[in-house]
């Protein structure tokens, strides 16, 4: 079964991000939905064929992580921003653990920030770590490289350049700043909730 692209159109209009931006943005999703499902057509048929052994399925099988981490993350992203974001209940979990880890939710909103400032293109994550019980924010400079194992993505923010040049030019911080305008935390919080639960 074919992977699909999410709609993300309802996004059309939200403030900070243009409609041209975020246009582009979703081709470049799109394009990585298309190049997962090409690869796993053609690792598909190299295993048919026995041909396990060659450089083609190789560097076809170190290719998907990028090309699904792609899609993945892309999803994560687009799913937790809105357009009619209401501020984070500092009474939530979420909020309790970023206090509890970071001294103060400010303070983690602040390491937040400064990870995703950082010089160089990938992502930043606030990824819940269940065995320690504990928030991290994590800089991925690659969709495939800089995942901790074991963690839940909780808050994922785009920061390579498609996902604010065109509106920002070079000013990253700018582009932070309007992102943490519109962050669903109705969907970070779910997500949070649903990590916590599990054991």
């Amino acid at each position: 079964m074919a992977y699909e692209a999410k709609n993300f159109e309802h996004l059309l209009g939200i403030e900070g991000l243009s409609e041209n931006l975020l246009k582009t943005h979703f081709t470049l999703y799109q394009g990585y939905i298309a190049n997962t499902n090409k690869l796993l057509e053609k690792l598909l048929e190299l295993t048919k064929t026995g041909d396990l052994a060659t450089p083609e399925f190789a560097e076809m099988k170190r290719r998907f992580g990028w090309e699904w981490n792609g899609m993945r993350l892309h999803e994560l992203y687009f799913e937790n921003l809105a357009k009619n974001s209401s501020p984070l209940d500092k009474n939530s979990p979420f909020a309790k653990k970023a206090a509890e880890n970071f001294g103060s939710l400010e303070t983690w909103e602040k390491n937040f920030k400064a990870t995703g400032a950082m010089r160089g293109v990938g992502w930043t994550i606030a990824y819940y770590e269940p065995s320690a019980k504990r928030l991290l924010n994590i800089w991925i400079n690659e969709h495939d490289h800089g995942h901790l194992a074991g963690l839940k993505p909780i808050l994922i923010m785009d920061v390579f350049e498609h996902a604010y040049m065109l509106d920002y030019g070079i000013k990253k911080a700018d582009y932070i700043e309007a992102f943490i305008k519109i962050i669903d935390w109705k969907i970070v919080s779910r997500r949070f909730d649903s990590a916590i639960s599990k054991k």
